[in-house]
């Protein structure tokens, strides 16, 4: 072997149209962004490092062995005249061009995540723009921000993080806090319990040990009284640059703020809308027996009559609203078609009624309208916009014991039913529609027939990469937006909505129930339905390859890519760390233009395109 000690070798400036990437070498793989922002880098700061390239003998080509990223870059910068030549380190033979190649790749360290932040922090206080940061790093501004955030950790948090007692998502945990002498607390915390066989502390627990009291923005308070309402109340707001979520860290002065605006709200109802009482709940649904506790009459809006088209529009409008591509001028549109279609309360049933008014859990508000207050009930019976009750305990007198036992009533209760299913035989579009209805969910827990729906479950923890269909959507998320419905009310609009649409939504619920436990049917309706996986699932880094080996990830590299084990494309992603396996394994699922960078076969995009983990189908 040739003593490297006596390398011959020089430097010679070369245009850029005699270079070209040498099969020696090892980097085929790069991420555009990367080589874009490298480009970038060098249009503002020049070529920091020469290339190292080998002639091709005596004539003027020079293939680059150490440096194809920093060509790459500098292909983007042709219009720039100080690029249009190009300083290369040239080797004296080939030998020592192959050393070249492998060495760049295998002896190149990234700087520890710590002394990188400090050096973020560094350039800060010398007052160099976030900007000119993230050009000279080759990261985006966020990043940047992101680790100007971790520059501003106490010392001994980052020396923990050097010394490898925390891990990065840690220290970020620590961002949240304002605390020094409790973030030093707390770190010590962290470092005690991380020897412990139950591995340590989560970075929730962490910052909820940071900030025991603070409220997040998406806490149904939070949604409803917004952050500038909160702000002049003399709230104070932190929050999780990392997790991209606003902390209100004043729930005292959060819960007096959402109190105060629930009874505005409220006294609207009173105002100028007529109703004759309005009423707050404190909670986020009415729980199971309300009306029945309180003893509220119930007076139901006449179903406004929607025209075919109109129905039709609002199917159209509502699809558009749950798809959240809905512009205002639609949403009002769809508003006004609910408003005509839930139909509307006359100022006499007004008189004699009232609402109740509470936030969900989402933060939106939800009021629940007609209810008539027993010591009203009276007087809304005599006016005729509530049917007097039938039930001996809505009843201002005790009635007399019935004649008829409870074995007897019950006997009486079933004929009454069988009267019903005999009655609805006569009507199957009416049947067919009241288990659309009924598996809708839009009843809550209610139920129109003898069927318990237990829907299988059908989307990953992770759904990264995973596109259901929205007519499969959970029925236990219908069941949510069915507390409080009015049954008849919500039937009689539901019918409107046509017969195709009703169908149409009875077909998605029932699929939605599938199981199929019997292999061999299983496997006779994915025959008949073409049945793809691939058309749902893609894999990516959260959902699949950041939960699998290394040694896993790089056979299936190999596999892919149709390498031998010890190809370079193959010896160079082996020696990636996990995390960067990861990536470029996402990169060429996800990615179309780090597939062309590779110049696939077409067989080798199939194989891609139609790859399941082991004993997926």
């Amino acid at each position: 072997m040739t003593d490297q000690t006596k390398i011959a070798a020089t430097i010679e400036s070369v245009p850029f149209a005699d270079l070209y990437l040498s099969d020696l070498n090892p980097r085929t793989v790069v991420a555009e962004s990367g080589i874009e922002a490298l480009a970038e880098n060098i249009r503002r700061l020049g070529l920091i490092q020469n290339l190292g390239g080998l002639r091709d003998g005596d004539g003027p080509r020079v293939g680059i062995v150490a440096g194809g990223r920093r060509l790459r870059a500098l292909a983007l910068l042709q219009d720039d005249a100080r690029f249009q030549t190009v300083a290369v380190q040239i080797a004296p033979n080939a030998e020592t061009a192959s050393l070249w190649a492998t060495s760049e790749n295998g002896q190149r360290e990234d700087l520890h995540p710590a002394d990188e932040i400090r050096d973020y922090g560094a350039m800060d206080r010398r007052g160099v723009r976030v900007a000119d940061i993230a050009v000279a790093y080759g990261v985006t501004e966020k990043h940047v921000y992101r680790r100007l955030a971790l520059a501003g950790l106490p010392e001994p948090v980052l020396d923990a993080l050097k010394a490898g007692q925390i891990g990065l998502s840690h220290a970020a945990a620590f961002t949240v806090g304002d605390d020094e002498a409790l973030m030093i607390e707390v770190l010590a915390r962290v470092i005690e319990e991380a020897k412990s066989r139950w591995g340590g502390l989560s970075d929730h627990q962490i910052k909820t040990m940071l900030r025991p009291n603070a409220v997040k923005g998406t806490d149904r308070r939070a949604a409803f009284v917004g952050v500038d309402a909160y702000k002049e109340a003399g709230g104070q707001i932190g929050g999780d640059l990392f997790a991209d979520e606003t902390l209100f860290d004043d729930p005292a002065i959060l819960d007096d703020v959402f109190a105060a605006k629930l009874d505005r709200l409220a006294e609207t109802f009173t105002g100028p809308d007529g109703w004759k009482w309005a009423e707050t709940h404190g909670d986020d649904y009415l729980p199971y027996g309300f009306m029945d506790e309180r003893k509220f009459g119930r007076i139901c809006a006449a179903p406004g009559d929607m025209t075919e088209d109109e129905s039709e529009r609002y199917d159209e409008l509502a699809e558009l609203a749950n798809g959240d591509v809905l512009d205002d001028a639609g949403a009002a549109e769809l508003e006004a078609l609910q408003r005509k279609a839930d139909g509307v309360f006359t100022a006499e049933q007004k008189g004699h009624a009232g609402v109740i008014v509470y936030v969900r859990r989402d933060g939106t508000v939800e009021v629940i309208e007609g209810l008539v207050k027993p010591e009203d009930r009276a007087e809304a019976v005599a006016a005729g916009i509530l049917a007097p009750s039938h039930h001996a305990k809505d009843k201002a007198e005790a009635a007399p014991k019935s004649p008829i036992s409870d074995k007897l009533r019950a006997d009486l209760e079933r004929i009454e039913k069988g009267a019903r299913q005999t009655a609805l035989l006569s009507d199957p579009k009416l049947a067919l529609h009241l288990l659309a209805f009924h598996l809708s969910g839009r009843m809550g827990y209610g139920y129109a027939f003898g069927l318990t729906v237990n829907p299988p479950a059908n989307a990953p923890e992770t759904e990264t990469g995973f596109a259901l269909d929205k007519r499969l959507s959970s029925i236990a998320d219908r069941h949510e937006a069915g507390f409080g419905s009015e049954a008849a009310k919500d039937f009689a609009a539901f019918r409107k909505r046509g017969d195709k649409k009703v169908m149409e939504a009875l077909h998605g619920y029932v699929v939605s129930l599938l199981t199929v436990p019997d292999t061999e049917l299983g496997a006779m309706i994915d025959k008949a339905t073409a049945r793809r996986t691939r058309d749902v699932w893609t894999p990516t880094a959260e959902n699949f390859f950041g939960r699998v080996g290394g040694p896993y990830l790089e056979t299936l590299w190999r596999d892919l890519l149709d390498l031998a084990e010890d190809h370079p494309t193959a010896t160079t992603f082996a020696k990636l760390k996990k995390g960067e396996k990861v990536e470029k394994l996402h990169d060429l699922f996800n990615d179309a233009g780090v597939r062309a960078v590779h110049g696939l076969t077409e067989a080798q995009q199939d194989r891609i395109a139609d790859w399941l983990p082991e004993g997926m189908a």
